[in-house]
């Protein structure tokens, strides 16, 4: 399949066969897995894919890659080509046999909210195997008191288990991206590890705690928390969002729901 990569659909296409060969190794496709795969590009992982499960849902936007894409996978299986924005699609609606098992090389340029938008619709996804940009990896999986910890780690590990899998060279797509990248596996948790009373609230005091990383959380959360509600749970205020654990958030949001305004 020949198509000139666009960059404002932020395209770099897999073609490193090893790769290729380590990621499926990594998915482990099952026959009836209700695969769907985002941005499938040239097929680089949408044929084998289909051969292992017999059936495979792609979403992908460029609709000039929509008709290559068919005729490469003519009469491998049961392929369904959804042309429309990844980040405007309800996946659950494909949800109709069992949880979704979604895999893709996401665009670099909507990573970050597309997460966000599955994040959203957790509760019909069995698993996500997704290529990315090494540095968000890095941000998904990091520790307090790392420098890469931030919104992005507390939001996904509250929802999820994160398993960086390994790195992939610029090398390894074409055109070569200018960062290297990960492959990582995220797997919902079947209840969250932390007690949040009101996950609106929750998501709304992580945002305002990292809004401004070098300030401390007495000031970032004077509009939610008063300085004595901090401390009475143990929690300095003069501690920075980059320091606290999952736990604390939860704490926080907990005590915090109470004094939002509807």
């Amino acid at each position: 399949m020949t198509h000139k990569a666009r960059k404002r659909f932020g395209q770099n296409f897999l073609h490193d066969q090893a790769i290729i060969a380590r990621i499926i190794a990594s998915i482990h496709p099952q026959e009836d897995d209700r695969l769907v795969e985002i941005g499938p590009g040239r097929g680089a992982i949408t044929l084998p894919l289909l051969q292992r499960a017999g059936r495979l849902d792609v979403v992908e936007l460029d609709r000039d890659l929509v008709g290559p894409l068919q005729a490469q996978c003519a009469g491998v299986g049961e392929l369904a080509v959804h042309n429309v924005d990844a980040l405007k699609f309800d996946f659950c609606t494909l949800a109709t046999s069992g949880p979704l098992r979604i895999v893709g090389n996401l665009p670099y340029n909507i990573s970050t909210p597309l997460l966000f938008h599955l994040l959203a619709q957790h509760s019909c996804i069995q698993d996500m195997h997704f290529m990315l940009q090494k540095e968000v990896v890095e941000r998904m999986a990091a520790a307090p008191d790392n420098g890469q910890y931030g919104r992005l780690s507390v939001m996904l590990q509250y929802r999820c288990e994160v398993y960086h899998l390994f790195n992939i060279g610029p090398g390894a797509f074409t055109p070569a991206p200018r960062v290297e990248s990960s492959f990582v596996r995220l797997v919902p948790h079947t209840s969250p590890p932390v007690r949040v009373n009101d996950e609106s609230v929750f998501a709304q005091l992580v945002r305002q705690a990292f809004s401004q990383r070098r300030k401390t959380l007495r000031n970032t959360l004077r509009d939610m928390l008063e300085e004595e509600s901090i401390r009475e749970l143990g929690i300095d205020p003069a501690a920075r969002a980059e320091t606290l654990t999952l736990g604390d958030f939860a704490a926080l949001a907990n005590r915090a729901q109470t004094r939002i305004p509807d």
